[in-house]
């Protein structure tokens, strides 16, 4: 009997707190408190902190390179590429997936509006240009604070990738 008491007075204490601390009430609309909307509109995100990204699948490509140094030469134009990119601010996230028997190698996903702008920065990939690795392009909505992303992974990379 203690135990279902002190639940329920766990359960009334949370949502007091939810009800009065975390979210305010205005116009039928849950707003998070700690809202902010200049920094919302620099982001360009819409009234649920979202926006349109798109995502690109890195597939195998056809070409497949047997010459370990043409490689590993390729491999560091293809992450050179990506650190490009980020720097210009049109990708925000890049990254490989661990299972490297898989047909989908990795994932990008980029700040632009439409398709057509993401497959012409997949085409100054040295990777896609030998033919090694493939993208398949689809339009994601995501949080916006994403974009906030490369520049908080600056403080907590202790080692580049490319060695730079």
């Amino acid at each position: 009997m203690f135990m279902f008491i002190k639940s329920i007075i766990f359960f009334i204490v949370l949502i007091t707190l939810t009800g009065k601390h975390i979210f305010s009430q205005t116009d039928g609309n849950q707003t998070g408190s700690l809202y902010d909307s200049v920094y919302a509109e620099k982001l360009g995100a819409d009234d649920y902190g979202m926006k349109t990204y798109v995502m690109a699948f890195l597939r195998s490509g056809k070409v497949s390179s047997k010459d370990k140094e043409e490689s590993q030469r390729l491999q560091m134009a293809h992450l050179n590429n990506i650190i490009r990119l980020a720097g210009e601010g049109v990708l925000v996230l890049a990254g490989p997936f661990m299972d490297s028997d898989q047909d989908i190698r990795g994932i990008y996903i980029f700040d632009v509006k439409t398709v057509e702008e993401a497959k012409k920065l997949t085409e100054t990939d040295p990777a896609i240009q030998a033919g090694v690795l493939e993208m398949e392009l689809i339009p994601w909505y995501g949080s916006a604070a994403l974009l906030e992303l490369n520049d908080i992974h600056k403080k907590i990379q202790k080692i580049s990738i490319t060695g730079q």
